[in-house]
């Protein structure tokens, strides 16, 4: 049948008057398994999903029969969508003993790159998210999927020890045992376990090959002739702990052992899969960022503890979830810089920073008289992900006091606004917008928009030509000396102000940084405030 008919079929099947409307949609199942429409069964299980749900309370009976249709729609999908695999090999578990389904909602951005990595979408992906998420756990279903996919090509697993390793084994023995509580059998009946190596941790699918399925092997144990990679590299966990995440001569050495041991076993099309905590700029994902991240073959995946509203990111609930408030008690307990690197995947090297938070100036209130002048700048943004950045600085003496600020990455239209209000509010005099860009029409909407208001703030525009970098360093000096900057318990990390030091205190010279629109910004005021000092103001007698 075409295409054309099948559509034909289906819809008239649709609409048919039945009296069991559980055998029309029966036959549409049957009709997208005799034609392998995957579009068709996913509007089956759709129907399904509905029908179970609204028939659970009054007709368990037909409920149940729409749940087992629903079932076989995930089994029908599960070899070729790693989504409904997850699903359906966890069917016959307890619901309290599942792993995916009370997790998929935070889970599903990490099994939808899989799917890409296995539709040659891409050819690498490194996912780095919290401690105890789930992320390992998914990485074992993903090579059970693959081997049942694709048995006669070996796949490699690599990790800083062969302990984590074996347990990554035993579980992989778990999922494909037929005799187990999982479903794989089911969706690969014709593939069986022919051999295992317990010793050197090896699983063999279909056929005895020279190269296993399924192979693993701790990094620098000397892989070269035991191992290959033919379907997958699967990188876990490569630093050992933060005695080699600080240390950039044993990150050196872990890169050229991944570049000349796991990495030389690749052959073929062989993708790779690297998960890992991100502790430092230099370890193997931060390299592979700088030399892949802008390649559309390539992806890089981070979630965070917390959102950018401050709340949990994997909250599951019950007692598998990790709540907003855990996270907030493990933020109080940890050193900042851990935090960040082990929490929130922002990779900082601690004698790279620029700015630590404990050495900048604080205040907890103005100085009780009118400020010599309230000065700003705006490191302005059009559209895409960098942030409109504008401080709002009191001046009494030599001192500048950080009072407000906008620190947004939103679209123009409610970022303008925003800024607007921050001006007036504050009564600004004098603010330097910068002209790159979007910057000089900004400025000129802005200075019109406080005109038509009553405001008092004069702006006034400049290119920026030096080298940001340099730029940066070079202010710091006066940033550190001259500027106070709110106490922390003032405000709160969601809000602009907390982004603002969060962006200035990770800023580091050693690596790249992802942000670098408040540094920036603040070596901006710097110069602008400096070009107030050496001016100076003579009164004279008029020549003429």
């Amino acid at each position: 049948m075409d295409k054309k008919e099948i559509k034909k079929l289906k819809n008239e099947l649709l609409k048919k008057k039945s009296h069991d409307i559980f055998k029309n949609v029966q036959a549409l199942f049957d009709l997208a398994y005799a034609t392998n429409d995957k579009d068709l069964n996913l509007t089956v299980r759709k129907i399904c999903a509905e029908k179970s749900q609204k028939f659970k309370k009054d007709r368990p009976e037909h409920a149940e029969k729409y749940r087992q249709l629903y079932k076989n729609t995930l089994l029908f999908a599960a070899p070729y969508d790693f989504d409904s695999f997850c699903r359906y090999i966890e069917w016959n578990r307890e619901p309290g003993k599942r792993f995916y389904l009370p997790r998929r909602k935070q889970l599903k951005v990490v099994v939808d790159a899989l799917q890409d990595l296995a539709d040659d979408k891409l050819d690498l992906l490194a996912i780095s998210m919290p401690p105890g998420v789930g992320k390992t756990t998914i990485a074992i279903f993903y090579l059970a999927w693959m081997g049942g996919r694709i048995p006669n090509l070996p796949m490699l697993g690599g990790s800083h020890s062969n302990s984590f390793l074996r347990g990554v084994y035993d579980e992989i023995l778990r999922v494909v045992d037929k005799d187990g509580e999982y479903l794989w059998h089911d969706i690969f009946p014709n593939i069986d376990i022919c051999n295992t190596n317990a010793k050197d941790m090896r699983i063999d699918l279909d056929k005895p090959q020279r190269f296993e399925t399924f192979e693993f092997s701790s990094i620098g144990s000397g892989n070269a002739g035991k191992v290959r990679a033919g379907t997958l590299l699967y990188c876990d966990d490569l630093v050992d702990g933060i005695e080699t995440a600080m240390s950039k001569e044993r990150l050196d050495k872990l890169w050229q052992q991944y570049t000349t041991d796991l990495r030389q076993r690749k052959i073929g099309n062989c993708k790779e899969l690297h998960i890992a905590t991100r502790w430092s700029v230099h370890d193997v994902i931060g390299r592979l960022e700088q030399q892949y991240g802008e390649s559309e073959r390539a992806r890089f995946i981070v979630i965070p503890a917390l959102d950018e509203n401050d709340n949990s990111n994997f909250d599951y609930g019950g007692d598998i979830g990790f709540t907003t408030e855990f996270y907030h008690e493990q933020r109080e307990i940890m050193d900042d810089v851990s935090w960040r690197a082990l929490y929130m995947n922002q990779p900082i090297e601690r004698e790279g920073l620029l700015y630590a938070e404990n050495e900048l100036r604080r205040y907890f209130e103005l100085p009780g008289r009118e400020p010599d002048g309230i000065i700003s700048i705006c490191d302005t943004k059009d559209r895409g992900k960098d942030y409109a950045f504008m401080p709002i600085a009191y001046i009494y003496g030599k001192d500048y006091y950080i009072e407000d600020c906008i620190c947004d990455n939103n679209l123009p239209n409610i970022v303008e606004p925003r800024l607007v209000n921050c001006l007036m509010k504050n009564k600004v005099q004098m603010a330097r917008f910068e002209h790159n860009n979007a910057g000089g029409r900004i400025a000129k909407d802005i200075q019109e928009e406080i005109k038509k208001l009553g405001g008092i703030t004069k702006i006034t525009t400049k290119f920026t030509t030096s080298n940001k970098e340099t730029k940066i360093i070079i202010n710091s000096a006066f940033v550190k000396e001259h500027f106070l900057f709110k106490d922390n318990s003032l405000y709160k990390k969601k809000e602009d102000y907390g982004k603002m030091i969060d962006f200035l205190c990770s800023y580091t010279v050693t690596g790249k940084n992802k942000h670098d629109d408040v540094p920036d910004g603040m070596a901006m005021l710097s110069e602008y405030a400096q070009s107030f000092i050496n001016n100076k103001v003579e009164i004279f007698s008029r020549p003429f």
